[in-house]
Parts: C-alpha cells; sequence; structure tokens
C-alpha cells in the first residue's frame, strides 16, 4: 500500500501545489475563515467525502467511512487561520488580503489535510476503519479546538493524529517527540490598587507602580528559587499600564501576560503560587490586588505508542536519516491540546526549511 500512497501522492502533487497557493494567496483570520471552510468543504466533496460544515463555528469534518470490520475511528485535524500579519514576499501567490498573512503554515497543514483525504479516498476498501478529518477554525487564539469538541467532532474517536511545520527541520524530513511536544499557556492579569499621591511626598502614598515593579521582579525570582528547574516555567509580562502624569504617584496599574509550563503537576500549581507571592508584595505595602488567571489550553502530551507507530511509519517510508527524534519540547502552544483529553493522540513536526 505504501508504494500506491506515493504513487497517489506524486499524482496528486500539482493539484496540490495549486491548493496551497490558493490559500496562501487568501488567508483569513480566527473565527473568519469562511471562504477557505467553503473551498475545504469544496474539495472533499469533489474527492467523494461525506462533509459537515459549520462545525465549531467556520470548521469543517470530513468522513471517510470504513469499508471492513474495524469499527475505530482515526481523526486526522489541520487548522486553517492565519494572522495579523502583513505580506512583503512579493510572490505571485502572496496574500491579496491587507494586513492578514498565513505565517504560521497553516495553509500548507489544511492542504496536507486535503491531500491526505484525497489520497485515502482513491484507496477505497483498502481502509479498514474510519477517517474522519477535522479542518478547524481559530488555532492561532486557541479557541477553535475547543469549539470542535463542542459541537462532537469528537465523538466516538479512538485516536487522533496532528502536524505542524517547523522551519528548523530540512524539508522532506519530519520531527518526532516523544512526551510534552508543547507547553501548557495560560493568560495572567494583575491589578494593583495602591494610593495617589505627589511625586514629591512618596511616604504619603501607596506606589502601585513601584508595587508593580516588586511583583514582576519576585515573581521571575521565585520561579528559580521555588520552582523545579527541570520543570520550566515561563512567565512573561507583556504589558503594564498605569499612572496619569509624572509627577503624581500612581494609584492603580494592570500588568497583562502570558504563563507557560510543561508538567501537568506545575501547571495545576501555577494559579495559587502566583496568588500567594502578589498577595503578600500588596499586602506588605499597603496596597490591594485582583489577579485573574484564565487556563487557555494544556500541554501537549503525545502518545507513546502512536508516537512510535509514526516514527515507524515515518522510517519505513522515507528512510531513517529523514526522521529525527526532537530532544527537547517547544514553550509554544496548542490547542491540539483539547483534543487529547477526549482520546489519544500524537503532533509530530513536518520540515519546511531550506
Amino acid at each position: 500500500m505504501l508504494t500506491e500512497i506515493k504513487d497517489l501522492t506524486a499524482q496528486l502533487t500539482p493539484r496540490l501545489i495549486e491548493i496551497r497557493r490558493h490559500i496562501h494567496a487568501h488567508p483569513e483570520l480566527s473565527g473568519q475563515e469562511y471562504q477557505t471552510a467553503a473551498y475545504v468543504a469544496g474539495v472533499l466533496s469533489s474527492s467523494g467525502l461525506h462533509v459537515e460544515e459549520a462545525v465549531g463555528k467556520t470548521g469543517v469534518v470530513g468522513h471517510w467511512p470504513g469499508k471492513g470490520t474495524d469499527q475505530r475511528v482515526l481523526a486526522i485535524r489541520t487548522d486553517m487561520d492565519a494572522l495579523p500579519i502583513t505580506e512583503r514576499t512579493g510572490l505571485p501567490y502572496a496574500s491579496r488580503q491587507p494586513g492578514v498573512m498565513h505565517a504560521c503554515g497553516h495553509d500548507i497543514h489544511t492542504t496536507v489535510g486535503l491531500g491526505t483525504a484525497m489520497v485515502l479516498a482513491q484507496l477505497g476498501e483498502k481502509l479498514p476503519g474510519t477517517v474522519r478529518f477535522l479542518f478547524q477554525p481559530a488555532e492561532e487564539i486557541a479557541q477553535g479546538a475547543g469549539w470542535m469538541v463542542q459541537d462532537g467532532a469528537m465523538r466516538a474517536v479512538s485516536h487522533i493524529l496532528g502536524l505542524h511545520v517547523f522551519p528548523s527541520i530540512p524539508v522532506r524530513s519530519l520531527g518526532i517527540r516523544y512526551g510534552a511536544l508543547t507547553a501548557a499557556a495560560d493568560d495572567l492579569e494583575i491589578f494593583i490598587q495602591g494610593e495617589s499621591g505627589h511625586g514629591a511626598r512618596p511616604h504619603e502614598a501607596k506606589d502601585a507602580i513601584w508595587i508593580a515593579a516588586q511583583v514582576i521582579t519576585t515573581l521571575q525570582q521565585a520561579i528559580s528559587r521555588t520552582q523545579n528547574p527541570l520543570r520550566p516555567v515561563v512567565l512573561t509580562i507583556g504589558q503594564i499600564s498605569g499612572g496619569r502624569a509624572p509627577n503624581v504617584i500612581a494609584d492603580q496599574v494592570r500588568l497583562a501576560g502570558t504563563v507557560r509550563s510543561l508538567h501537568p503537576e506545575t501547571h495545576e500549581n501555577l494559579p495559587t503560587w502566583i496568588e500567594t507571592i502578589v498577595q503578600g508584595i500588596c499586602h506588605t505595602y499597603g496596597a490591594t490586588c485582583e489577579i485573574n488567571y484564565r487556563r487557555r489550553v494544556p500541554s501537549v502530551q503525545n502518545d507513546p505508542t502512536l508516537t512510535q507507530l509514526i516514527e515507524q511509519v515515518a522510517v519505513e517510508a522515507w528512510g531513517r536519516d529523514r526522521v529525527q527524534i526532537l530532544p527537547e519540547p517547544s514553550l509554544g502552544a496548542e490547542d491540539f491540546s483539547l483534543y487529547l483529553q477526549e482520546a489519544p493522540g500524537s503532533m509530530f513536526r513536518l520540515g519546511v526549511g531550506h
């Protein structure tokens, strides 16, 4: 069957290049993938798959029923959304949508998903089980997978596969990762309420900016002293706002950032750990605070059995020299992890580097 798959893929390559360039030229932002979804649905339907539209808002699901007695359902997930970035590549198929670009490779992901569906559809009765293709919206805002799950896209799924392009791996190569592939990612917002005063009399005020500086510094220092160094935590404050005038002590400051971690136990304990530190600092200096910790996505934890199967098949198809075992996870985030709460699965890296 491997030889047949390679032959079919070679025959479809010109069409797949055309598909990828069309999708790249017509990017759409998260939750707005209407034209992309319609295009995907059309390609799937023309290949003979049963198609459901408007799953997970702007998602698409394609079904290829198995012809044998195997009742298992394998899901293959790809994402479709683009980023709010202006493309300046000058390519003939560059984005035609001002300020929007497929800069994260989701045009490739969508093409791979469609190509896989087109190939498997031509294999027909040689497939013993059912394959369900999930074309997901809104991965960039880490919401699309949740929408798809809520709409039943993972119902009866036994296993799920996904991929993401990786520029640091050469083209025509794969990256396999056992265990944690990506980090859990959460949002953090902290409001500090002090007491305003004249800049010349700081002892009569409670300086919210200075207290915020203590919070930021202490959180960073506390990671190195209180968190297990073998279980990394990254806490980045990306926004800070407060104050009304250069000579007036600020009474309010807002901090906003992201918190990343790899291990489930660490991820579970982080909200309490952060609140204890922030509350302690604010209490010490006479301020009050409000902490909003919002969980977004957990870490992608690849199933070892399925990951081993991917490695074995990839070596058989491409050769050992084109299959890398990734030694380190990424602290980037992926809402593919939400599917893994419904069924075991694995995500691998597709090399696109030159």
